[in-house]
């Protein structure tokens, strides 16, 4: 598959980063209230996701893909266990401080990409920049590279209803690389997209791990595409199941 235009300059870390994982989940557990009782969400689960791997999760609905990206991505706290991004335990984090670090270290695709219709291509991801308190010179030359890297070059003065659906999903992309993370979650990207497009989005992410040595962990129901991660995890009812992948298609 033919890889997207130029590529970014390597992702900077700081020293002492490079062999450290940059999700761990040790022994999480996560319930939810269910009537009287408490429904699992995520039972015991443990999982290390290295810098520069692609780590596909899939499972049947209701399995606890859903809260294992929810946990990973500091939005909600586990009721046990420990959760370290870059390098930081989340146990150590008032809501503030959690704030910080989905800034600093963590982006997000989702599974639509929730662009603002009245915002420009450029102004989606100028707006990571203003909340982010970004010089705006070196913010929008950063996004102008960014879409370039994911195929956009030229279309920054549109808007979302002119783009196809692949278009919009590679804005969500160029959006959540905006913060420069060291962790990349992605939430079923492919799931309103024909197969080309999708392919064209999952291989995307793959460049993009390599090139910005970034742990990309990625929900999906869609196993057409499993060739182009390194490894395979799958849930059943709240666990986690390790299946080991070799990668022979990512270029």
């Amino acid at each position: 598959m033919t890889r997207f235009y130029t590529q970014l300059a390597p992702r900077t870390r700081p020293a002492g980063e490079v062999d450290r994982p940059a999700l761990v989940l040790d022994r999480v557990r996560l319930t939810f209230p269910d009537g009287d009782a408490r429904a699992v969400a995520l039972d015991d689960v443990t999982v290390r996701v290295g810098q520069a791997e692609f780590v596909a999760v899939t499972g049947p609905s209701g399995s606890g893909k859903s809260s294992l990206l929810a946990v990973a991505g500091a939005l909600i706290a586990p009721e046990s266990g420990r959760v370290v991004v870059a390098g930081e335990d989340l146990a150590g984090l008032d809501a503030a401080g959690r704030d910080r670090l989905r800034l600093a270290s963590i982006g997000f695709v989702f599974q639509q990409p929730n662009l603002l219709p009245s915002l420009t291509v450029l102004d989606q991801l100028m707006l990571v920049a203003h909340v982010r308190r970004s010089a705006a010179a070196p913010a929008r030359e950063r996004a102008l590279r960014l879409l370039d890297r994911v195929g956009l070059a030229g279309m920054q003065a549109r808007r979302p209803a002119a783009l196809s659906g692949g278009e919009r999903q590679r804005v969500s992309v160029a959006r959540a690389l905006m913060g420069d993370p060291a962790l990349l979650l992605v939430d079923e990207p492919t799931s309103a997209l024909d197969h080309d497009r999708g392919a064209a989005v999952v291989q995307l992410l793959r460049e993009i791990t390599d090139e910005r040595s970034l742990a990309t962990v990625m929900v999906t129901h869609d196993l057409q595409h499993l060739g182009r991660v390194d490894r395979t995890v799958t849930m059943a009812d709240g666990r986690l199941h390790d299946q080991a992948r070799t990668v022979d298609d990512r270029r």
